[in-house]
């Protein structure tokens, strides 16, 4: 179990197993993986709109990207209409059992439970969201039939899919676990052992379900047989079985939310609301950073990642107070992201020295509450569309932790997201925003993010996987292309600067290990290390939209 601990960071896939990753089109789709990536290609060709082509996206990620993502887990989707010029987003994130409690991820002895004793098993499954959105965003802005958008995923499962490095490495993480789970064993393990790069995976039950649903719609995969399933890997797990009920799932609703929208150098950057932290914290990073000249210091200055660091630390102490599931507790959106209380923040960083503490301010509107971390593995996937009408998705998805709980229900994964909640339900003798109970969905920091010129026009997007490093990718890449004129490939690619509880870590393996010493004289505690990274953007250029997946992923980008 400690290799597992310790490994979790460790999920940085090697070299790209095709080579365009970069491409110049009209419309562009890209992933985390080549096998969907040509499955959006494919789609658009056929006529599909960016949401059809993002949709068979997710779809295929269910099949060749288990560990990651799937119709067993949720997602944020924000979408821009090319012909409106506006801006939506859905919310398909899972929830908790009706009957859930705050106490869920509580011992015995009254003490949080350890993550690896809580994510394992039927409890962390939250009901899956990602079909609901699905059916939403398709009733929207789809083009083509709902049964088309199936058939690369079910031709994937049929006929195989090879195993790629990333997956491997999840395997190897997680497969230690599987003497206790036979049906992910038997799918993805042979002799005990992780199943080699390059193998052949074939998943008859996962294509048999694709197809019901694709010739069913949504109400299949949440009634009959597929529900039958789920309730059955969830409850009649020896671990951690769970309390979901066939109400639970039929009563599932994505829900539309208005974007949050911020502004940074001029551009206007919209994303995700809460529950996601997403657009919030990335706006809050980017809101204290404004005021520093970061152009002229340029990429390879100790100053601007002294800032960066400041900034993000502040920041987070914001997002781990407040943020949580809106339908269950206030939260000040708009009071996160105003521009005095932001200016306010600003004016505590020094350029010369750090802070001694990153506490949580008080920002307008903001409720009575104590703080309180969540775990948020590092996992998940990205993928963007951009239709020839100019439609734009920018979605992430996910199943939380490496093959999310362990558990397959019709050849899919199911999510362990309910380990996003803050186990501890009190602290200090207040209620958590982001505690566990029934119905809520749990605090994500997930951050699907479109950016507008000032004449509205969409010119950048971008989002990432990597559990609460989401944020800072997504910052450190806009940050990038806005300040330092970094193309979409090089922005996501560039280094990151993230923080754990000893101070800040850079990217192990990066030009950025030569900012360790600087910033340790700024007063800065440094340490190097391997972050978990993986992002996907796409940008407007003068011959059209260009779409790149992160170098260190085997992701694609590909023109219709």
């Amino acid at each position: 179990m400690n290799k597992f601990l310790l490994g979790v960071a460790l999920l940085v896939p090697a070299a790209p197993i095709a080579a365009r990753d970069t491409v110049v089109a009209t419309g562009t789709v890209t992933s985390a993986d080549p096998r969907a990536t040509q499955a959006g290609q494919e789609i658009l060709r056929q006529g599909g709109s960016a949401t059809d082509a993002a949709m068979a996206m997710m779809l295929a990620l269910t099949v060749v990207e288990p560990q990651s993502s799937g119709i067993g887990g949720g997602g944020f989707l924000v979408h821009h209409d090319g012909r409106r010029g506006t801006i939506d987003t859905i919310d398909g994130r899972e929830t908790a059992p009706a009957t859930a409690t705050p106490q869920r991820f509580v011992g015995p002895d009254g003490r949080a439970l350890p993550y690896l004793l809580s994510f394992p098993g039927g409890k962390s499954v939250g009901v899956p969201g990602n079909i609901r959105l699905m059916a939403m965003a398709e009733k929207k802005w789809g083009k083509l039939p709902w049964k088309a958008l199936f058939a690369p995923a079910i031709r994937l499962a049929e006929g195989g899919y090879t195993v790629t490095r990333p997956m491997n490495g999840a395997m190897g993480l997680t497969g230690p676990l599987w003497d206790k789970f036979p049906t992910i064993a038997a799918q993805y393990s042979a002799n005990g052992q992780p199943l080699p790069i390059g193998t052949t995976v074939k998943n008859p039950a996962l294509a048999r379900a694709l197809r019901d649903i694709a010739a069913r719609g949504p109400d299949a995969f949440y009634t009959g047989a597929n529900a039958a399933a789920i309730l059955a890997a969830t409850r009649g797990t020896t671990v951690a079985p769970s309390d979901m009920t066939a109400a639970d799932l039929t009563g599932y609703k994505a829900k539309e939310r208005a974007a949050v929208c911020g502004t940074y150098r001029g551009y206007k950057v919209c994303g995700m609301g809460p529950p996601s932290s997403g657009a919030t914290t990335v706006l809050q990073v980017l809101g204290m950073l404004e005021r520093f000249d970061l152009r002229a210091m340029g990429k390879d200055s100790p100053a601007a990642w002294h800032l960066i660091g400041e900034a993000m630390q502040l920041a987070y102490a914001d997002r781990d107070k407040y943020l949580g599931d809106p339908d269950f507790v206030a939260v000040p959106v708009a009071g996160l992201i105003d521009k005095g209380y932001l200016a306010s923040r600003s004016a505590l960083i020094r350029p010369d020295a750090t802070l001694p503490a990153y506490a949580a301010g008080n920002p307008p509107g903001a409720p009575r509450r104590t703080a309180a971390l969540s775990p948020d593995v590092p996992g998940t996937t990205h993928f963007i569309a951009v239709d020839k009408a100019g439609d734009i998705v920018s979605m992430t998805s996910t199943v939380e932790g490496p093959f999310g709980s362990q558990l397959l229900a019709n050849g899919y994964v199911l999510n362990n997201e309910l380990t996003d909640f803050t186990a501890a339900p009190e602290k200090d003798g207040m209620p958590v925003a982001n505690r566990v109970q029934g119905g809520k969905r749990p605090l994500s920091s997930m951050a699907p993010t479109i950016v507008y010129d000032a004449g509205g026009k969409p010119v950048f997007t971008v989002g990432a996987a990597g559990g609460k490093t989401i944020i800072m990718q997504v910052a450190k890449a806009l940050i990038a292309h806005f300040d330092w004129g970094l193309d979409a490939k090089a922005s996501i690619g560039l280094p990151l600067l993230f923080f754990n509880g000893d101070g800040l870590v850079i990217e192990q393996g990066t030009a950025l290990e030569a900012m360790k010493a600087p910033l340790e004289a700024l007063g800065h505690r440094v340490t190097i290390g391997k972050l978990g990274l993986k992002a996907n953007a796409a940008e407007r250029t003068a011959t059209g939209w260009v779409g790149a997946a992160d170098p260190r992923s085997v992701g694609t980008a590909l023109q219709p």
